[in-house]
């Protein structure tokens, strides 16, 4: 099978090994002609990120580069994205990177032109009807890991350095313009970032085929998902410059992201506050967080997983399910516990609130109180 495709959902994707050399070609296609390549500190001297700038030289693109992005991005970096965006005449942007590089690059086209706060277009009710969606510039995205999904999102995270909490900028205009998908760029990913980003795209598949709400498009999605993060994951973890494993990890990354349409739950509830508090890796956190979430899910979700499990050839239905998950974790050398990244107990009752102010509480099965998200937390550690 040749793993090459253009797709248009839930926007147009350039999706095979070598296509990152259609860059120009793409941002001619948006319209941009002085891109600013949006990355993070530790990808910006990478061979690849010179690949990708050599071709917009060549293309006679006026391109340039903003790399002071946080691993978990803030408003400060955002801050200083948008000086550089402006300073530099861009009318455009490539996200370029895992998630942090492509939640930040959607955040500095969306926030370029704006003239209210950041804070005021969290993803709470139609609050992004406050923008001028006139302003937002265009943006190509491309993804450098297998996981976030964020190249096919309409939001950017955002971390607050003052409250320490991590929010969910929303605008339908968010969404990249185009996505290049070359599995080509995440050879290069060390193992311990192929298995944490490859996790997250499984944390947001198993998320959104839990979620109680109406959806069917997604929850065929995330199923399929699944399956092809089992079964590749191994395969590029054990071989870096298997290029074929490393598409399939590209495609599940996307298909996660659209599927979490149907709602995320308390995997990412809890994992977004932790991030915030102990600049944890987000796809590991959601891994240690896990299997203490579908211990409390298990009364609601168990059927639907029941019946999935055979599909993605685990024996023993649900119990088998959650018994696999343990072990998928051992083999990738995941943390035991958030204790290991660092996480105090006495921290609980802070990740706590953050859990419960998060937007992911509302796709949970089980509603998420502050009895059990305090006892889900205790579990985890």
């Amino acid at each position: 099978m040749t793993l090459t495709a253009n797709w248009s959902y839930p926007t147009a994707i350039r999706f095979g090994a070598g296509r990152i050399a259609e860059l120009a070609e793409a941002c001619r296609s948006a319209g941009i002609t002085r891109p600013l390549l949006v990355t993070d500190k530790g990808l910006a001297p990478l061979p690849i990120t010179a690949q990708a700038m050599e071709i917009l030289r060549k293309a006679g693109l006026e391109a340039a580069v903003f790399s002071e992005v946080d691993p978990n991005p803030n408003e400060i970096n955002l801050a200083a994205g948008v000086e550089a965006y402006k300073a530099g005449g861009h009318d455009g942007v490539i996200a370029f990177g895992g998630g942090s590089g492509l939640d930040l690059g959607k955040c500095v086209a969306f926030m370029a032109g704006q003239t209210r706060p950041v804070w005021d277009f969290e993803d709470v009710g139609d609050w992004w009807t406050r923008a001028d969606a006139d302003a937002i510039t265009p943006i190509i995205a491309v993804p450098t890991t297998a996981g976030t999904g964020s190249e096919v999102g309409r939001a950017g995270v955002l971390t607050n350095s003052v409250s320490h909490e991590k929010k969910i900028i929303f605008h339908p205009k968010m969404l990249p313009a185009t996505v290049i998908c070359d599995p080509e760029l995440t050879v290069g990913m060390p193992k311990a970032i192929t298995a944490g980003t490859g996790l997250d795209a499984f944390a947001h598949c198993v998320e959104a085929f839990s979620s109680p709400h109406y959806h069917p498009m997604s929850q065929g999605i995330a199923l399929e998902g699944m399956r092809l993060v089992i079964e590749n994951l191994p395969r590029a973890y054990a071989t870096p410059d298997d290029i074929e494993a490393r598409a399939h990890m590209m495609s599940a990354a996307a298909m996660g992201a659209t599927a979490f349409q149907k709602g995320l739950g308390a995997i990412h509830a809890m994992s977004h506050p932790v991030g915030a508090h102990f600049n944890t890796h987000h796809g590991t956190t959601n891994a240690v967080c896990m299997p203490a979430v579908l211990d409390l899910n298990a009364p609601v979700i168990g059927g639907r997983f029941d019946l999935a499990a055979g599909y993605l050839g685990i024996e023993g239905g649900y119990d088998g399910f959650r018994a696999f998950v343990g072990r998928f974790n051992d083999s990738f050398s995941v943390p035991k516990g958030l204790a290991a990244l660092g996480v105090t107990e006495d921290a609980i009752p802070a990740l706590v609130e953050g859990a419960i102010k998060d937007p992911s509480c509302g796709g949970n099965p089980v509603e998420l109180t502050e009895e059990n998200l305090t006892a889900l937390f205790r579990a985890a550690m």
